[in-house]
C-alpha cells in the first residue's frame, strides 16, 4: 500500500477513535484503491466519492456513514462489511461479494445489481 494512502487511513483511524481530537478526516474523493487489501479498516464517515475500489478486499471493514456516491466496488470483497447509513447512491456493485454485509439505513438508489441478481 502506498505510504500516502496508508497514512490517510491511519490518520482517519485516529480521528474516529478520538472523536476528532487527533488525526484527520479521510477525504479519499476519486482515490484509486483498486485491488487493495483493506480488511478490517475503519473508514466510518469517510469521503469515498467516486473512489475506485474495484477488486478491493474490504472484508470486516467499517464503512458506517461513509459517502461512497458514484464509487466502483466491482468485484470487491464486502464480506461482513458494516455499511449502515452509508451513501451508496450510484455505486457499482457488479460481481461484489456482500455476504453478511449490513446495509441498514444505507442510501441505495441507483446501485448497479445487474450481475448480482443473475447469481441469485
Amino acid at each position: 500500500m502506498k505510504n500516502g494512502i496508508q497514512n490517510k487511513l491511519f490518520q482517519h483511524f485516529l480521528w474516529v477513535r478520538t472523536n476528532g481530537a487527533e488525526g484527520k478526516f479521510a477525504d479519499l474523493t476519486g482515490a484509486d484503491l483498486s485491488g487493495r487489501d483493506l480488511r478490517g479498516v475503519n473508514l466510518s464517515g469517510a469521503n469515498l466519492i467516486e473512489a475506485d475500489l474495484t477488486g478491493a478486499n474490504l472484508e470486516g471493514s467499517d464503512l458506517t456513514g461513509a459517502d461512497l456516491y458514484g464509487a466502483s466496488l466491482k468485484r470487491a470483497n464486502l464480506l461482513d462489511v458494516d455499511l449502515r447509513g452509508a451513501n451508496l447512491l450510484d455505486v457499482d456493485l457488479r460481481g461484489a461479494n456482500f455476504s453478511n454485509a449490513d446495509f441498514r439505513g444505507a442510501k441505495i438508489d441507483g446501485i448497479n445489481l445487474t450481475i448480482l441478481l443473475r447469481k441469485i
